[in-house]
């Protein structure tokens, strides 16, 4: 049980949270939503304990095991295995106690037990499984960090939480810098974790797939709702409904009594009368309606009509420096009229591939042709490294991390396949050497 008593906090001036109150079950996996600057990293804070509340206090259980990522990605010559295996720092520090030499034999039998009870044997088998579902092959298992980008660090940091199974997992946008596979695999994961868990997500599907209770800050306040995602629209557009229904009835009985003691104070016969509706308005609690957060929405301007094909890659390379080609042999054709899904891991060469059909990387070799000389964008809403996506918005996009690791090595590590429903002219596919 996580009980938030009155929990207010004020940044520079301005009211973040206002008395928040909430009473989170025990074992749940709640879903914390709200708009962009509502407070619910300020809340996440709170819950960790870096941030001190003005007013109010935050009650668990004693002894409650918190777990959440640093905002600095691991680092150094460990590789993912070591780093994620260390998280658990009771079973390293075990692990270290029974090799020592001369170790008294009731300690030694208390170590061993206290590791069968902790499946300590059985960790690396769990902390590989953890780095594989988070794209981790068995040999990037195995180099140093700092071969690594921002973005898969990252992963690592989210591996080491996994594994270390806190009592209450607190996670913070945790599909940040996965691509589908992983947050697919992040999803079913989560699903059977056995124990708290806060997460702070706009993904739909996660807060649907994974949550069962929906914790909505907004004003500075927070309401607990059952269910997902989906339930939590369900209920709070009917009690939206219910609120402005009792307000227009308030708003009628409030101008029935201010009616009726302007037409009745007066007057001697009707003043006494006119006196207690007077208290009763006075007296009277204003309903307040669901204020709806501001919407965010998307206007594109629509295009000039354009003949197809839009662009064309003939055998086409495209990359960052010479001699070493992200992607090489692209076939492909898009029409102005197609919708096109873009997927692949991360650093496999999505951006890159985006950013050439935008015209802002020319092709090193083979041929791109294109209808129009201003008929491509690139929408960029997020700058820097790592992965964000919106699939509430009106668009999903995937900005991949092209930093991976590549172990010092050029060769690229994958294939390209598109896929079209206009036969050949639609289709084509390149694999990389």
């Amino acid at each position: 049980m996580l009980n938030l008593n009155g929990i207010t906090v004020r940044l520079g001036g301005r009211t973040i949270l206002d008395r928040a109150t909430a009473a989170l079950p025990a074992y749940g996996r709640i879903g914390l939503i709200g708009r962009n600057g509502a407070g619910k990293s300020t809340l996440m804070k709170v819950m960790i304990g870096s941030l001190e509340p003005d007013d109010g206090s935050l009650e668990m259980p004693k002894g409650t095991r918190i777990g959440y990522i640093a905002q600095e990605a691991p680092t150094g010559t460990p590789t993912p295995f070591e780093t994620v295996l260390a998280a658990d720092t009771e079973r390293a520090a075990l692990m270290i106690e029974s090799e020592q030499e001369g170790l008294d034999p009731d300690r030694m039998a208390e170590v061993h037990e206290r590791l069968i009870a902790i499946d300590a044997y059985t960790a690396p088998a769990r902390a590989s499984r953890i780095l594989v579902g988070l794209g981790f092959d068995e040999d990037m298992q195995g180099q140093p960090l700092d071969s690594f980008s921002g973005g898969w660090k990252m992963r690592v940091a989210l591996a080491s939480l996994l594994f270390s199974q806190p009592d209450l997992l607190l996670l913070d946008e945790p599909s940040n810098h996965l691509d589908l596979e992983a947050t697919l695999w992040l999803e079913n994961f989560l699903k059977s974790y056995p124990a708290m868990m806060v997460v702070i997500s706009h993904e739909r599907d996660l807060l649907n797939n994974v949550v069962d209770h929906i914790l909505h800050l907004s004003g500075g306040e927070v309401t607990l709702y059952a269910g997902g995602y989906d339930a939590f629209e369900k209920q709070r557009a009917e009690r939206a409904a219910q609120l402005a229904a009792a307000k227009a009835a308030q708003d009628a009985q409030r101008a029935k009594l201010q009616d009726y003691i302007a037409r009745n104070s007066a007057r001697a016969s009707t003043a006494k009368q006119a006196q207690s509706r007077a208290k009763a308005l006075a007296r009277m609690q204003p309903v307040q309606a669901i204020i709806d957060d501001p919407s965010l929405s998307f206007d594109f301007p629509s295009p000039d009509e354009l003949k197809p094909p839009l662009v064309t890659l003939d055998l086409a390379s495209v990359g960052y420096s010479a001699g070493n080609p992200v992607l090489q042999r692209l076939n492909l054709r898009i029409d102005p009229d197609d919708r096109i899904a873009l997927l692949g891991r991360n650093g496999n060469g999505k951006t890159t591939l985006a950013r050439l059909l935008a015209a802002q990387l020319a092709p090193m070799d083979g041929a791109m042709n294109a209808s129009g000389k201003d008929a491509r964008r690139l929408f960029h809403p997020i700058s820097g490294r790592g992965t964000r996506r919106r699939r509430h918005a009106a668009g999903t996009y995937d900005a991949a991390d092209e930093g991976c690791n590549t172990g010092g090595s050029a060769r690229p590590i994958g294939a390209v396949r598109f896929f079209g429903a206009k036969g050949n002219n639609a289709g084509g596919q390149a694999f990389w050497r």
